[in-house]
C-alpha cells in the first residue's frame, strides 16, 4: 500500500539548488561579526579601530537591507512631522509652566509686600 503524498502526481518537483539550501547568509554573518568585533575593540580601549569596524559592519548590514532603507527614507518626512509636533507641544507646555510661575510669583509678592506705613517725624 503506497504512502499518501501531498504532491500532486502531475506537478513537477521544484529544482534542487544546493547553494540556496545549504548556504549561510554570509552578508549577515559578516555584518554581525563586524559589529561584535567593533564593540569589543571599543570596550578594550581601541576606540578608533572599534568605531571603524562597527561602522563597516553597519554599512554591510544597511547594504543588505536596501528595501528597508528605501521604505524608511519614504517615511522619514512623516517621522519628522511627528517629531516637530512633539517639540511644538513641549514648547507650549514650557511656556505655559513659565506663565503660571510668573503669575504665582506676582501673587506671592503682592501678599508679602508690606503696607505703606506713615512716615514718622
Amino acid at each position: 500500500m503506497p504512502i499518501a503524498s501531498t504532491r500532486i502526481e502531475n506537478e513537477p518537483l521544484p529544482p534542487f539548488d544546493p547553494v540556496e539550501s545549504d548556504s549561510i547568509d554570509w552578508v549577515r554573518f559578516a555584518a554581525s561579526g563586524s559589529l561584535l568585533a567593533g564593540g569589543l575593540l571599543y570596550l578594550l580601549g581601541r576606540r578608533r579601530a572599534g568605531l571603524a569596524t562597527a561602522v563597516t559592519g553597519a554599512t554591510i548590514a544597511l547594504l543588505d537591507q536596501q528595501d528597508l532603507i528605501r521604505r524608511f527614507w519614504r517615511e522619514l518626512p512623516g517621522y519628522m512631522d511627528q517629531v516637530q509636533q512633539l517639540l511644538d507641544d513641549m514648547e507650549n507646555l514650557v511656556d505655559d509652566i513659565g506663565d503660571r510661575r510668573r503669575r504665582l510669583h506676582q501673587v506671592l509678592h503682592k501678599a508679602e509686600s508690606p503696607v505703606a506705613s506713615p512716615v514718622e517725624p
